[in-house]
């Protein structure tokens, strides 16, 4: 007999795509489901304010504080979210972290390119001195966890100040311009460059490095540059203020400090030579250093997340604990979890 209901089959259909629907968007609230409480802060500096967040472990006796230094570019105070496993993973170990939006970035006045890696380290410390005298924030232990570019500026941190129990390190250089010319072979070796065009892009690399080593001006970088988009003066400024940072010299002065130090490498890290990392660290930390490597990109985040966007961007909406590589954030957890 004919089904008399017309409306029968669309509803059916409906059903089944709101049930789709209502589990992924329960799998989506799971995977962002986090074990942390986090809060808006500000904090005053000589140059206005920094905004930015304060995540607290669920638990009635945390043990300290992780301070945040970001790596290079725009980067807020959760970076779009993707610090969430980082502050998770703090958060079990009973740490609470401090984070906050670069100058210029969000609600934080200033400009982060107008910024030398001293300014940065000094950033970092008005950060640590406002955390100390506030109640409800636990500083009985402070570590310093820092990515890549962060690396010129710890162990200015550490060498200044007698009150920091540990370092992270994640993916850092030690000198600006080989790690420069590092990433950039890096690069073509990872597009499979044909020798012409790899000498092209490497003559052009050493043009620009002239210029920079006389202060040349931005005007003339515009003459030559080939790259699409070209860097802004801004950024060429920011360049030319820190192109000759090298860390060799602050971490062997935050070395008498004498504290723990996990060094965390991507295997596939096309943007830091980290066997020159691990060379220098484990020479000035001897066995005071901690070295975990994991089969991941320069963020730490499983290669094909950086490699394959639609991948990445699906993981981070639906699991984003899974971006990062296997490993990290239990050799992170395990090393805030060992401090005294």
């Amino acid at each position: 007999m004919r089904n008399s209901n017309p409306w029968r089959k669309p509803v059916i259909i409906a059903g089944i795509v709101l049930a789709v629907v209502l589990a992924a968007a329960g799998v989506v609230l799971l995977g962002n489901d986090y074990r942390f409480t986090q809060t808006a802060v500000q904090i005053p500096t000589p140059d206005g304010r920094l905004d930015g967040v304060l995540t607290m472990p669920r638990t009635d006796s945390p043990r300290g504080l992780v301070v945040m230094v970001h790596g290079d570019s725009a980067v807020d105070a959760t970076q779009d979210g993707l610090y969430s496993p980082w502050f998770e993973g703090a958060a079990d170990a009973g740490f609470a972290t401090l984070s906050w939006s670069k100058p210029g970035v969000g609600g934080s006045t200033g400009d982060w390119l107008d910024q030398s890696m001293d300014d940065r380290a000094a950033e970092v410390s008005v950060a640590i001195d406002w955390a100390l005298g506030q109640t409800g924030i636990p500083t009985e232990r402070i570590v310093l966890w820092g990515a890549s570019q962060a690396g010129w500026v710890m162990p200015k941190v550490v060498a200044e100040r007698d009150d920091i129990d540990g370092v992270v390190a994640a993916g850092t250089a030690i000198n600006w311009l080989t790690q420069g010319r590092f990433n950039l072979l890096a690069d073509l070796d990872h597009e499979n460059a044909t020798e012409a065009a790899r000498a092209q892009a490497i003559a052009e690399s050493d043009a620009v490095r002239g210029l920079l080593d006389r202060g040349a001006s931005y005007e003339e970088y515009r003459e030559i540059t080939t790259d699409d988009p070209p860097m802004t003066a801004e950024r060429w400024a920011f360049v030319a203020r820190n192109m000759h940072a090298d860390a060799t010299a602050d971490l062997r002065a935050s070395a008498v400090r004498e504290i723990p130090v996990l060094l965390l490498i991507g295997e596939h890290d096309r943007n830091v030579d980290v066997d020159e990392t691990e060379r220098v660290y484990r020479d000035v930390f001897g066995s005071a250093l901690s070295v975990r490597r994991v089969d991941s990109a320069h963020s730490l985040a499983r290669p094909v997340v950086e490699d394959n966007a639609f991948v990445g961007t699906l993981i981070g909406t639906v699991w984003p604990r899974a971006l990062l590589a296997p490993g990290v954030i239990d050799a992170y957890t395990g090393s805030l979890r060992a401090i005294d």
